[in-house]
């Protein structure tokens, strides 16, 4: 029976490890929600952005948030290492799932704490106090007015 033991808790130690793999290297962004390192696409947990070609509204003029977005997260990357710990399944599009990292800063969460994404509430709760900030301060797709790019995406 201790050896049976002993067994049970060594399994659930060693999956437990294979839940998550680290991706590393200097990616090329996709759009604000979603990185290329090497052959690897990754989409950011729990976070979305507006998609490329969305617009949004600002001061009754309209601007293209998906592109900035996706501009505003490159910037940030200038070039430099990543480093993604991500789910060892991939989402239906082929991707991994992941939080990234450039040295100690979290992605997901500077991409919605500056307003470029808003936490995706069906995935995370994780990143909302974030959303929170940049709404109250009036940042990026705050400073206006946008459609949720996951409705933006079943209307177009």
């Amino acid at each position: 029976m201790f050896k049976v033991f002993f067994i049970l808790i060594f399994l659930i130690i060693s999956s437990s490890k294979t839940l998550a793999k680290e991706i590393k290297g200097f990616p090329k962004v996709t759009d604000g929600d979603t990185i290329k390192i090497n052959n690897n696409k990754i989409r950011l947990h729990g976070i979305d952005a507006p998609e490329l070609a969305q617009m949004c509204n600002k001061l009754k003029k309209k601007y293209s948030c998906g592109l900035i977005s996706s501009k505003a997260l490159s910037k940030k990357i200038n070039k430099n290492l990543v480093i993604c710990r991500v789910q060892i399944r991939q989402d239906r599009y082929g991707r991994f799932i992941g939080t990234c990292y450039l040295k100690n800063l979290n992605l997901n969460k500077w991409m919605v704490q500056n307003g470029h994404a808003i936490a995706y509430r069906r995935y995370s709760q994780e990143y909302i106090k974030y959303e929170e900030f940049a709404k109250k301060n009036s940042l990026g797709i705050w400073s206006g007015t946008f459609i949720e790019p996951e409705k933006w995406r079943k209307l177009n």
